[in-house]
């Protein structure tokens, strides 16, 4: 198949099997990563702050967690995919990172830590085997799918901490994006957070969790201008991945267990909350937002 589906200056076709326009929209197919070689790594703040804590990994409840998430997906309707294990990747589970989906296929992105660059190579030979059309790759800099966020129909935003995802590439993605006649908010924020999803995640439609003592008045200006509410989280539950859940669409959401609070709220919304616990997974650096890509979801009102 053609490695690059990207029209220079615009007018991308969009596939007819794949992609998404937002973060909400019905989720039918989605892509996780493999936990075979998942061990946490002291190259990751989160990682050293849990063992700070006292925390001990344990492989066998890792693996139990990540099947009880498998089986959240499966409960809600998802057809769930896995990327190939390789050897010498302990953060291949976090797929949210290596690549992102659009509205015209997927985007390779570029990994910042040494022990993650190798990524992105098995899942480029997953979008290929599958017939996933790879809508480009980037080439300047490093940027991580954590950061990227296809909001809503139209309108996109990925952040930089100048670390995980730096300027010059989140500005290649802000090009391609224009093109295509989509509005794309870059936004700065303290590497403090490692990825923008730490700090804010989409619930359903014009719904989203911020942490709006973490992010800059900006951000949430521009967020509500976008006619997005906003739902407030601790800093605290924020440090503990309070943020990072996967919107399921239809009213319904996933949010790990340990975020007791956010999960009262969203059912008092009147929202489905499937609640799996990932602690000892999310101790490592990453939950459910993390470790999942979508690769298609329903088109929503205000499609574009």
């Amino acid at each position: 198949m053609q490695l690059r589906t990207r029209v220079d200056g615009g007018g991308t076709p969009r596939p007819a099997e794949w992609g998404i326009d937002s973060e909400y929209g019905r989720l039918r197919d989605l892509l996780i990563g493999p936990i075979d070689n998942y061990h946490w790594t002291p190259g990751n703040a989160v990682s050293q702050r849990s063992e700070r804590l006292g925390l001990a990994f344990d492989s066998e409840v890792v693996r139990a967690q990540y099947q009880e998430m498998i089986a959240a997906y499966e409960e809600a309707g998802v057809n769930v995919y896995q990327i190939p294990a390789e050897a010498g990747l302990p953060y291949q589970v976090y797929a949210r990172d290596s690549s992102v989906m659009t509205p015209w296929g997927a985007i390779i992105m570029q990994m910042e830590k040494p022990y993650r660059r190798g990524e992105y190579a098995a899942v480029l030979r997953f979008y290929l085997e599958h017939g996933i059309p790879i809508y480009d790759i980037v080439s300047a800099g490093n940027v991580e799918g954590g950061d990227f966020m296809v909001l809503k129909p139209g309108v996109a935003i990925c952040g930089y901490s100048g670390e995980r995802s730096i300027e010059p590439a989140v500005k290649q993605l802000k090009n391609w994006f224009e093109a295509e006649g989509w509005e794309f908010m870059t936004y700065a924020f303290d590497p403090h957070f490692l990825h923008l999803d730490v700090q804010m995640g989409m619930i359903a439609e014009d719904l989203a969790v911020v942490c709006v003592e973490a992010v800059e008045p900006g951000l949430v200006d521009w967020l509500k201008s976008k006619q997005i509410h906003i739902m407030e989280i601790s800093y605290g539950d924020t440090m503990n991945m309070g943020t990072n859940i996967v919107a399921l669409g239809d009213e319904r959401v996933l949010i790990p267990a340990a975020g007791k609070s956010l999960i009262e709220k969203c059912r008092a919304e009147g929202l489905t909350v499937f609640d799996p616990d990932v602690s000892m997974i999310a101790a490592g650096g990453g939950s459910v937002h993390c470790m999942c890509q979508p690769l298609r979801r329903d088109a929503v009102p205000g499609s574009v």
